[in-house]
């Protein structure tokens, strides 16, 4: 599979922190990747460096071959709302709903680059046949939803733009076992069936390597291990520092 996404080299700083040190990986199309470590270690901030909401001290991004963000300074990277239009949506950590707006009024806010209504509202009937608690609940105020079905709406609202790729950040973050579990369900139907591309940031390593095949480790900014998710799952250092073993 080719790679949809590649981060070469990148640094990041807020001020005199480093929060990225030259940090390289690729999600090839197609595949499921993702990236564990611990609160801190930089993972927020390399979704948010993906999508152009943070600047690049050194380094480059590309998504589908062509740069999309880059820290040289005679060429422009794209703004975040043309990387939605290219193919790219971000589910940020905390879900970011609009809480006063109904579940519909949600998915149109993940649709507002669409031109065509006609398809957009047969893409709202699909996100309620795959989040059908979402359908019985289109008129009601997000505020009134669970987490999990927040969580469930801000996915559904991603999707409404149709991505390539999606990024999740901490998708199962604070919500109930049984309900993180159904949500990493829906993520591997949304790869398999829908054939989007997807990079999970999750810092419960298990769920995240067990849905993925192919795994990163994040620490103080610095990749420090890639591989299989399989081979992941049985290295001692991540047993020892992210499984609990």
């Amino acid at each position: 599979m080719a790679a949809m996404l590649e981060i070469n080299g990148i640094t990041v700083r807020y001020g005199a922190i480093e929060a990225l040190h030259n940090v390289s990986m690729s999600v090839d199309e197609g595949d499921v990747v993702a990236l564990i470590g611990a609160n801190g270690a930089g993972k927020s901030t390399l979704l948010k460096a993906i999508v152009n909401q943070v600047s690049l001290q050194e380094g480059s991004i590309s998504f589908k071959g062509e740069v999309v963000s880059t820290a040289e300074k005679h060429k422009k990277s794209v703004p975040t709302h043309l990387l939605s239009q290219r193919g790219i949506a971000l589910v940020p950590e905390g879900r970011h709903v609009f809480a006063d707006m109904t579940v519909e009024e949600n998915l149109d806010m993940g649709a507002f680059l669409v031109k065509d209504p006609v398809a957009v509202a047969k893409k709202k009937e699909e996100m309620y046949d795959f989040f059908p608690i979402l359908g019985a609940r289109r008129k009601q105020k997000t505020r009134s939803l669970s987490g999990g079905e927040q969580q469930m709406m801000a996915i559904a609202r991603a999707l409404m733009s149709s991505p390539h790729l999606i990024l999740l950040d901490e998708p199962g973050l604070g919500l109930a076992p049984l309900v993180v579990q159904d949500i990493f369900n829906k993520i591997h139907l949304i790869n398999q069936q829908d054939k989007v591309t997807v990079f999970l940031v999750e810092q419960n390593a298990r769920m995240a390597l067990k849905a993925s095949n192919k795994g990163y480790c994040l620490e103080n900014g610095n990749i420090v291990l890639a591989d299989s998710s399989d081979a992941l799952l049985r290295n001692d250092k991540v047993r020892a520092a992210y499984l609990g073993e």
